[in-house]
Parts: C-alpha cells; structure tokens; sequence
C-alpha cells in the first residue's frame, strides 16, 4: 500500500507537470502552480527594464502578469498610447497611482506632489507650477546654471584634463544637476562640483532609498515588509536613508529661516516663496499632520526630481554618435560664433532656437526617461482600450522606458539615437509628438 501511494503522489506530479507544459507552450511566460509567473520576474529582476520591454513588444504593448495564487500580485504592464491615454486623459479620475504606490514610495516621497492623489496633488501642482513660471525664478535658474558652468563645471574638467585620467561624466553631470537644483530651491550651493570631488550624503543616501524601492516592485509585498518589521537588509538600508535625508532637509530649512529673519534675502528660491508666501495656506497643507511635514516632504520631492540621469545619458549618447556631435556643434558656431578668448554663454531666447540640440535632447529623454515607470491602480472595474479587463485588486504599470522603445510605435530604428526623428523635412521645425507616445509621468 505504502508503495501504490508513492506512486500516485509520482503520478500526480508528472500529470501536474505535463498539464503545466501544455498550457504554457505557447505562452510568453509560463504561469507556474501556486507561483504563477513570479520565478520569470525574479530570475530577470536584474534586468527588468529590458525584459519588460520585451513582454510588452511580443504582447501587442499590454500583458496581464499573474502573482502567486496566494498573494495579491496581479499586475497590467502597458505601453499601449490608447491605454495610456485613457488612464491619464480620458478616465484619469477611476485611475489615481493609489495606496500600494504610496506605500512603496511613501518612506522618502512622504505626500509630496510624486506621491500624492486628487486634490491633495492639484493643490500642491497649482502652487509649484505658478512659483516655477514667475519671471523672476526663470531668471534665477538661467543664471545659477551659467554661473554653475563658468565656476564649476568647467574648472572641474579643465582640472580633469591636466590630469589626464578618465573622468565619469555621470558622476560630473549628477553634481552639476544636484549643485543647480539645490540653489534654486534653497538658495544654498552646496557646492559638491568641486575639484576634489567631496562625498554627496544626500545622493548616497537616495542611492540607498532608490535600491529598496524598486525591490519592493519585484518582490512580494509580504517579504519586503516582513523584512522592514524586522529591520535587516535593503529596509534597513531604506530606514538609515530616511533618516539621513529627514536631517538634511531640516537644515536647508532652519538655514532658510535664519536668512529670512536676517532679512538678507529675497524669496527668489522656491523654499523661501513656501516659507514666506504659502506657509498658512490651509488648503496647500492639507493631508499633512504638521507644516514642518509638508515643508519637508515638498522640499525632499523637488530635490529628487532635481536629481537624475539625462544629463550623463545625453553626453554618453553624443560620444557614441559623432554625427550628431558634429551638428549640434555646427548648429552651435553657426548662432554663436567661436570666440577663443572668452567663455560662450547664451542667452535664454537663443537657446529656443537650437533645434538640432532640442530634437537630440528629445531622443535622450526617449531612450532614457528620468522615470522609468508609474503605477494606475482603477476605483472601478473598466474596460481598456486594448480589451484588457481591470478590477480595484489590479496594479497598472506604465513603463515610460518600454514605450520609447517600442518598434509599433518608433518604428524599426527605435532603438537608434536619432535626433532628426523630433525635426520636421519640411520647415525644419520641431515635431510635437503626441504626449502619450513619448511618456506618461505627468506630474
């Protein structure tokens, strides 16, 4: 009997194996008992991006990922602009990121404008956008970064130079980037562009922070919180994060009050226009258990968003294509002419008038948008474009990297660094390509 029992439990595990083979054969990844797809997401974890894109691309741009049958892990990945569209034009009130998104990203982002829903995040996009337009801080920006160029940037790679080595230029442009956010949002230079290169806390700490945060998209959720209860690996990494970021931002804001009470300082930067304009908006503070928690979760979004990468991919891009080297320098002599003895700066409305330049900016962003991806989670149950059924236990994940890659929309040569993609044959203008086709991040 012991032995007929054995069989039997052989037998059931060759029949629930050829019965697995069977309903996978033919699809794109296999949907394992009890696991569902999730092995074919971990083992590509390390390249999830590519991967991705390559699911979307053989699916038609939309692809209903099932989790474990035991965790609620249902995803809808899409690149389709019809999808898109619908979930950030169309119907853009059922599909708010929702409260697994602010979870993931709730430990850095708090309720700043990234992490936030409805009027909570009209009231605070209201606010930035007006203090972002104002002449005034166009001027201040324009100039803080001729200022970062001509005092240190340039001394940094003509220092680079004489020496000889290999300079990271991803490394250069994050400082550039991080120098010029920081001024015009605190009016501090923190000056981390200097020749000797000093150590950036903040950067490293949102290293940290970044690292746990997309584990948490390809792991269960239940392992990545069990693992922060208990306080060891990437969730400990996140919590010393956080707190070295929390510091930081407290003192960019008790240096901002301190000059504002001196009365040296005008409320050009953004923080100063918070501090002196908004600080008793009731409605802008909203959501927030404490001013000093909005001041720091406002501050902490707009330094993020003032740190990536398309800086360094732009120029990694260029040394990749002589070509188009060659005509962004053409385009450059041609409205500037080369003056040996001085710095060449331009002024803000000749800059509008470098379209070779733009359209090579544009094809950067395409390749390699500073967010990759963003999370839809539906109120309602709805029917998407594409035909694809969505329910409130469903995440939706639009991946800006994927859809800029993709041959349906891009055509054979999507994956070709070509500026001339975004310039009109006929006028020389630029394309305006349709917003759903480039990304859908809409702050």
């Amino acid at each position: 009997m012991a032995l007929l029992g054995i069989f039997e439990v052989i037998l059931a595990f060759i029949c629930l194996a050829i019965g697995t083979y069977l309903s996978n054969r033919h699809e794109i990844l296999w949907n394992w008992p009890f696991l569902g797809m999730l092995p074919s997401l971990l083992a590509n974890a390390h390249r999830f991006h590519d991967w991705s894109m390559q699911i979307l691309e053989r699916s038609n741009g939309t692809y209903h990922f099932k989790g474990p049958w035991f965790i609620n892990m249902d995803m809808i990945g899409t690149v389709d602009p019809a999808n898109v569209k619908h979930m950030m034009s169309t119907n853009s009130s059922n599909y708010p990121k929702g409260s697994e998104f602010k979870e993931i990203f709730g430990d850095i982002f708090g309720d700043g404008l990234f992490n936030s829903d409805f009027d909570q995040w009209k009231n605070q996009r209201k606010v930035a956008v007006a203090l972002i337009n104002r002449q005034r801080f166009q001027k201040f920006l324009f100039h803080t970064i001729n200022v970062t160029v001509e005092n240190a940037l340039i001394p940094v790679l003509e220092h680079c130079c004489e020496q000889g080595g290999i300079v990271d230029m991803q490394d250069i442009a994050h400082r550039f980037t991080f120098d010029v956010t920081v001024k015009v949002i605190t009016g501090h230079n923190p000056k981390t562009l200097a020749i000797e290169l000093p150590k950036n806390e903040f950067t490293y700490a949102l290293d940290h922070a970044e690292e746990a945060i997309f584990y948490r998209h390809v792991r269960p959720k239940i392992l990545w919180r069990l693992q922060k209860w208990l306080g060891f690996g990437l969730e400990n990494k996140m919590k010393i994060a956080r707190v070295e970021i929390d510091r930081i931002a407290a003192a960019y804001v008790a240096r901002k009050r301190e000059q504002l009470i001196k009365g040296g300082d005008e409320d050009v930067d953004l923080l100063a226009s918070y501090l002196t304009s908004h600080y008793n908006d009731e409605k802008l503070m909203e959501g927030w258990k404490s001013k000093e928690e909005f001041l720091r979760d406002t501050l902490v979004n707009f330094l993020i968003a003032g740190r990536e990468n398309s800086l360094g991919w732009f120029f990694w891009l260029i040394a990749k294509n002589p070509v188009a080297e060659a005509k962004i320098r053409e385009e450059l002599n041609r409205l500037l002419p080369k003056r040996s003895d001085e710095i060449q700066v331009f002024e803000l409305e000749e800059v509008s008038k470098l379209v070779y330049l733009h359209g090579a900016i544009c094809e950067t962003l395409r390749l390699y948008p500073p967010v990759m991806y963003e999370h839809k989670k539906p109120l309602q149950p709805d029917i998407l474009p594409s035909g694809h059924y969505v329910d409130p236990k469903m995440e939706i994940v639009l991946s800006s990297y994927a859809m800029g890659r993709m041959k349906s929309i891009w055509g054979e040569d999507c994956l070709e660094f070509n500026p001339e993609r975004w310039i009109s044959k006929e006028d020389g203008r630029l394309i305006q390509h349709s917003p759903y086709f480039i990304s859908s991040m809409v702050l």
